[in-house]
């Protein structure tokens, strides 16, 4: 089996849709939090199990022997490596055939604070002697969703990143590159470094959200702790607000600007241009 975790999630849901177009839906697993959730995914033929990071009952459950497990890292920042490592040691007392774990872009080595979780996770795979690949994903176009329809509402996108650019790509993008490698022939332990073909800067990011709008939007960028108060301002808890201005000085600093191009390639086609995801995130809004 194929066990999908957090697969009624955003990433998990687009994963398992690309799971059933190449294998047959007794294959796969949902291991999800609220299988109430996953009704839909059911009647696809899809098995639904429970699985919960926070209540480890549920996990000893969740998985069993020879299964190919994708881990999708958590939402919680600071408490998500200790809910990986009780589902990767509940993995392993199943005797999984492999953990496939969706990090960060560079997580041995990138300055970005969220890495941390994501650095205890693999080391903790890595110990467990399960099989692995590791995603180290980079950042997802859609995290600019909420800036790119402020900066059309307001006219202005905020930010503390300067110049620095961003190798994004799309959600789906990253999906289709966890379906490539729970469908194909992985020999070994093997680490993924994954971006975008191309690299934008934030005032490239309002240029395009102004053409695509047909609104004049401008980036305007601020020192950290002028962002900061701005996300704090907009609603933003202090840990998010205090994390995401972060990250943008690290943005300034070139750690999300890496353009390997191994995305692609695993893939086979190219990732999703700026362009084109911006102009999903304003239809759908």
């Amino acid at each position: 089996m194929i066990v999908v975790t957090g697969a009624t999630g955003r990433l998990g849901r687009l994963v398992v849709d690309g799971l059933l177009e190449k294998v047959p839906a007794d294959r796969i697993a949902a291991a999800v939090r609220n299988p109430g959730k996953a009704a839909d995914l059911a009647a696809l033929g899809v098995e639904i199990r429970e699985a919960d990071y926070e209540r480890p009952e549920t996990l000893e459950r969740a998985f069993s022997p020879g299964d190919t497990v994708l881990l999708i890292s958590g939402d919680a920042v600071g408490r998500r490596a200790g809910q990986h490592r009780a589902v990767v040691d509940a993995a392993r007392a199943a005797g999984v055939a492999r953990i496939v774990y969706t990090s960060v872009l560079h997580a041995d080595t990138t300055p970005l604070a969220l890495a941390a979780d994501h650095r205890d996770t693999e080391e903790h795979v890595r110990a467990s002697g399960i099989p692995f690949t590791f995603l180290r994903n980079g950042w997802y176009t859609e995290v600019y969703a909420a800036s790119v329809l402020q900066g059309v509402e307001h006219g202005a996108i905020l930010g503390a990143a300067g110049d620095g650019r961003v190798a994004s790509a799309s959600r789906a993008d990253y999906a289709a590159a966890a379906v490539a490698v729970l469908t194909g022939e992985e020999d070994g332990d093997r680490v993924y470094e994954l971006s975008g073909d191309t690299a934008w800067s934030l005032p490239e990011l309002a240029d395009e959200t102004s053409a695509l709008s047909g609104r004049p939007v401008v980036y305007k960028n601020l020192p950290q702790a002028d962002f900061r108060r701005a996300l704090l301002d907009a609603g933003l808890p202090e840990p998010a607000a205090t994390l995401f201005a972060g990250i943008d000085v690290d943005i300034a600093g070139g750690a999300l600007s890496h353009t390997p191009g191994e995305l692609s390639a695993l893939i086979g086609r190219p990732t999703t241009p700026l362009r084109e995801s911006l102009a999903a995130i304003l239809k759908e809004s």
